[in-house]
């Protein structure tokens, strides 16, 4: 079976592609000092050039899950989600609350598309 792994760091990869998807790890904001709204947007562009790089786009999600360490911050999320969103193509998607590994970060999203055919 192959496997690729994308925008490898010292502990993971960014995301991998196997089995017919495209598994992004959790992806977090290069500006923390962003409020929740500009970090789930800063987010969405890494998952956006992710799945790039996979030869596929966000229309192929077909599951996310969004992190907030704070669930008073769904609103702020919730507008940069619909700004990004292709409504023809929706993932199912779940938002939980939960502590973050870095205190300063409000959002975390993972998400598994479709990878394209072989």
């Amino acid at each position: 079976m192959l496997i690729r792994r994308l925008a490898e760091e010292g502990r993971l990869s960014g995301a991998v592609v196997a089995g017919g998807f495209v598994w992004l790890a959790g992806q977090v904001a290069d500006d923390a000092t962003l409020d929740a709204e500009g970090q789930t947007a800063d987010i969405l562009r890494q998952v956006d050039a992710l799945l790039a790089e996979a030869g596929t786009d966000k229309r192929a999600l077909v599951s996310v899950t969004v992190v907030l360490a704070d669930i008073r911050d769904a609103p702020g999320m919730n507008r940069a989600w619909d700004a990004w969103l292709d409504p023809a193509h929706k993932p199912a998607r779940m938002t939980i609350e939960a502590p973050l590994v870095d205190p300063a970060w409000k959002v975390e999203i993972t998400g598994v598309a479709l990878a394209p055919a072989a």
